[in-house]
C-alpha cells in the first residue's frame, strides 16, 4: 500500500540531486570555518536574505535558540506570540536554556500580533522589569493556517521595535513559502527584521538543517551559541550539499505545493461533516474540523489505515500539509480516502 504522507513537509526525501550533492561534497572542518560547501550554503543564504552574513545549524528550534541568545541576556525579556511556534514547541528553550523571559501576546488569526499590544507590552526603564530585547515574528504562521504576514506589517513592527530599542528577529521556517505566496522577494519580505531563520528540511526537501541570517557581529555571537548547544558539526558540507540544491532547485516549485494545498482545501469543503475555512490556505498548510461526532485522531486512524496519514493538532482539528513528492493525484487519492472515513462513520 502506498503511503501518502500530509503530517509535515517535513517528511520530504532529498531528490537525486541533493543525494549526488551530498556523494560529491568537499568537505573541512566547520568549527574551523574550514568546511567550503558549508561556507558557500552560508554565503548563498545571506545573499538571498539581504544580510551581512549566515550560519548553518541543526534545525529550526536550534536556530531560533541560537538567536535569542544573541540578541539577548539573562534575565532580558522577548516578546513572542501565543501561538508561536517558538512558544509552544521549542521546550521553553529561551527560558529553560537561556533565561530569557516570554512576554506572552495573543495571535490574530492571520498570525499577527497587535502592533498596540506589542508596544504597550514593552518594559519601561524600572529595575522591577526585565529588559525588553526582542520581538519575534513567525512567517510563515504554522498554527495560524500556514498565513504569510506581509512585508508592510513585518516593517510596521520592525518600526515599533526598533523605536524602543527591541531587536525583530522572524522565525522564517518556511519563508519562503510565505515570499512566494505573497508575491515577493523574500529579501524584501525579511530586510526590516535584525534576524531571520529558515530550514532547508521542510518545503525545500533537505534532509536535515537551517540558516540564521543577520549581521556578522550577530552572527559572530550565535557562533558562540551554536557552539555551546553541541551544534558544532565538523565536516557538515555532506549535508549543506542539499542544502544547497535546496536553494537553487526547490523555491520555485513550492508554489506547486500551494496549488496541491488549494486543491486538498477545496475538496475537503465538499466532505460532510468536515468544517473549513479555505479563505484561510495561503500556502501549504490545511487545517480542518471534524464536526461529525467522531475525534480528529479518530478519523487520523481511520485514514492511516488507508494509507493517508494527517496530524490531529486538537480534539477535533486535523492539519495536512502539501509538500514535494505529493502529486495532484495524491490530493485526489487522499480525498477519497478521508471521504470514506468520514461518510462511513
Amino acid at each position: 500500500m502506498r503511503i501518502i504522507d500530509l503530517r509535515s513537509d517535513t517528511v520530504t526525501k532529498p531528490t537525486p540531486a541533493m543525494r549526488k550533492a551530498m556523494m560529491e561534497a568537499e568537505v573541512g572542518d566547520d568549527v574551523f570555518g574550514e568546511d567550503p560547501t558549508v561556507n558557500r550554503l552560508q554565503e548563498m543564504a545571506a545573499d538571498m536574505m539581504g544580510k551581512e552574513a549566515a550560519l548553518f545549524v541543526t534545525s529550526g528550534t536550534q536556530g531560533n535558540l541560537v538567536s535569542i541568545l544573541a540578541h539577548c541576556q539573562r534575565g532580558d525579556e522577548a516578546i513572542v506570540g501565543d501561538l508561536s511556534h517558538t512558544y509552544h514547541y521549542e521546550q521553553g528553550g529561551m527560558a529553560q536554556v537561556g533565561g530569557v523571559h516570554p512576554r506572552v501576546l495573543p495571535n490574530a488569526v492571520d498570525g499577527t500580533l497587535d502592533l498596540e499590544q506589542v508596544e504597550a507590552a514593552i518594559r519601561p526603564n524600572n529595575v522591577h522589569f526585565p529588559r525588553s530585547r526582542l520581538l519575534i515574528l513567525e512567517n510563515t504562521h504554522n498554527r495560524c493556517f500556514g498565513a504569510p504576514l506581509p512585508p508592510d506589517y513585518i516593517r510596521q513592527a520592525a518600526d515599533v521595535a526598533h523605536r524602543h530599542g527591541l531587536k525583530l528577529h522572524i522565525d522564517g521556517a518556511r519563508i519562503f513559502n510565505a515570499a512566494i505566496a505573497l508575491g515577493v522577494d523574500v529579501k524584501d519580505l525579511v530586510a526590516p527584521a535584525d534576524s531571520v531563520t529558515f530550514c532547508l528540511s521542510k518545503g525545500l526537501s533537505a534532509p536535515v538543517g537551517s540558516v540564521v541570517c543577520g549581521t556578522k557581529e550577530f552572527i559572530e555571537e550565535a557562533r558562540r551559541a551554536r557552539k555551546v548547544l553541541g551544534g558544532g558539526m565538523r565536516q557538515a558540507g555532506v549535508i549543506a550539499a542539499a542544502g544547497i540544491v535546496a536553494l537553487t532547485e526547490m523555491v520555485d516549485r513550492l508554489a506547486e505545493d500551494h496549488a496541491n494545498a488549494r486543491r486538498l482545501a477545496d475538496g475537503l469543503a465538499q466532505i460532510p461533516g468536515i468544517e473549513i475555512r479555505t479563505d484561510f490556505v495561503h500556502t501549504n498548510i490545511v487545517y480542518f474540523d471534524v464536526v461529525n461526532g467522531m475525534s480528529a485522531a479518530e478519523v487520523t486512524e481511520r485514514a492511516r489505515a488507508a494509507g493517508v496519514l494527517m496530524l490531529p493538532t486538537g480534539p477535533q482539528r486535523i492539519r495536512a500539509v502539501t509538500h514535494y513528492g505529493i502529486e495532484e493525484g495524491d490530493i485526489e487519492e487522499a480525498l477519497d480516502v478521508i471521504r470514506h472515513v468520514m461518510t462511513s462513520a
